[in-house]
């Protein structure tokens, strides 16, 4: 299964108030372990920052001047990530984003969803940890995964530590093996007892000479301990009747 973790940065919140995209950050696993291979790139997205957007990325207009518009890098783009599972945090953000630059690239292009199949990370944060913040700065102290390095968001670190994270979020699922059919058990008989209660347990007499014995033993612990443990549960036991003792 090829998946690629995909993270965005933007000049604002809302495509919908004319924001764009200013970097993309990917990352690609197969079979759940990383390839090796990224994407990344800066993009100039011939608009101004909104308030605060341009502090949360560090990134500047005067740093993306030079930079590529998303149509020239649109087909570099879609090579990388065509036909895979992608995985987002907050999907639907990057995703409406990402569509509407497609949208303005060419409608040729399509959207993501005629590409990809969209696995929202957040979804499954909010699923296993419910109430909780699903951040992914606190996803990453949560399941030990070390963002010390991050200062500032950036589209390729932040896939990277997503990538992470999401190996974090599920992972045993493809180990436990519920899709697996369940072997067949044979029953086996469990064989039953029934109790004979129509007969009267047996008695065993004990000689004389052993409860003359095990009554010297009870007197001695008697006289240690003050009592006998025996006393609170035996019962009188009988003495069984000697032989009478033959004439010569």
């Amino acid at each position: 299964m090829r998946q690629v973790i995909l993270d965005t940065e933007t000049t604002g919140l809302s495509w919908e108030r004319g924001n764009r995209v200013v970097e993309i950050g990917c990352v690609e696993f197969i079979e759940r372990r990383p390839t090796g291979r990224t994407f990344h790139r800066y993009l100039n997205p011939d608009r101004e920052f909104e308030q605060g957007a341009q502090e949360v990325t560090g990134l500047t207009l005067e740093f993306l001047a030079d930079k590529p518009r998303f149509a020239e890098i649109v087909d570099e783009f879609l090579e990388f990530i065509d036909g895979a599972e992608l995985v987002i945090h907050n999907a639907a953000f990057d995703v409406g984003f990402l569509d509407n630059e497609l949208r303005m690239a060419g409608a040729s292009y399509g959207c993501l969803g005629d590409r990809c199949r969209v696995e929202d990370s957040l979804l499954l944060a909010r699923q296993r940890f419910p109430g909780q913040r699903n951040s992914l700065d606190a996803l990453c102290r949560r399941l030990g995964v070390d963002n010390g390095h991050r200062q500032l968001h950036g589209a390729l670190l932040d896939a990277q530590l997503l990538a992470e994270v999401y190996i974090g979020l599920t992972s045993g699922q493809e180990e436990i093996g519920f899709d697996a059919a369940a072997p067949a058990v044979e029953a086996v008989a469990v064989p039953r007892f029934t109790a004979d209660t129509s007969r009267s347990r047996p008695r065993i007499a004990v000689a004389a000479g052993e409860l003359a014995a095990h009554e010297a033993r009870l007197a001695t612990l008697r006289k240690k301990a003050g009592q006998a443990l025996w006393d609170r549960f035996s019962e009188p036991v009988a003495a069984e009747p000697q032989e009478p003792a033959l004439a010569g």
